[in-house]
């Protein structure tokens, strides 16, 4: 007689979406968004679709969860490495951070220029995100550098345009180098 299937923990609802997210994260990285399929995120979540479906509501709510997810773990992460100095050890931080894990940056500027397009499942998402993020750094600038609206635009402008730079010449451009350089520059010494 054949010994019974291991049962399947059940785990709780907050637990379950972390997982999948996790999953999520993986998959995208590794396939895109658009090789991400609800039944291949299922199944290696050993679940069902509807089961994925149950807790994230949609192929969309999984790549705004991935994301939301991304962005809290890399502030946190920032923020401890800079042990809540100034905003410019945030940003060092944060760089340092992309420079570890260049399959996530090279997913979410693929996903941001993507999201361009008001269709775009992630549209919302990284327009609000920008909005914030230009604002948080513009609060903590203020003070600090003449025009903090626009310093902050420029921040988010060279940190992206340099990742882009990064992520196509990964062993010949140094990201941390030039970032010191220009963020000197923008913030000041």
């Amino acid at each position: 007689m054949p010994s019974p299937a291991p049962r399947r923990r059940r785990l709780e609802a907050s637990d379950r979406r972390a997982a999948i997210v996790e999953t999520a994260t993986g998959l995208i990285a590794e396939r895109g968004y658009r090789g991400l399929t609800v039944q291949s995120l299922a199944d290696a979540c050993g679940m069902t679709v509807a089961g994925v479906l149950h807790h994230m509501g949609s192929k969309d709510g999984v790549l705004v969860a991935v994301l939301e997810h991304r962005d809290v773990v890399d502030a946190a992460s920032a923020l401890e490495e800079s042990q809540g100095q100034d905003v410019r050890a945030f940003l060092d931080a944060i760089m340092l951070r992309n420079l570890r894990q260049p399959e996530i940056v090279r997913l979410y500027s693929v996903l941001g220029a993507e999201a361009l397009d008001e269709n775009h499942p992630a549209y919302e998402y990284f327009a609000e995100r920008y909005k914030r993020s230009r604002t948080e750094i513009q609060d903590h600038l203020a003070g600090h550098v003449p025009d903090p609206a626009a310093t902050a635009a420029h921040v988010l402008v060279i940190m992206d345009g340099l990742q882009l730079q990064w992520l196509r010449d990964l062993d010949g451009f140094d990201l941390l180098h030039h970032w010191g350089l220009l963020a000197d520059a923008v913030l000041g010494g």
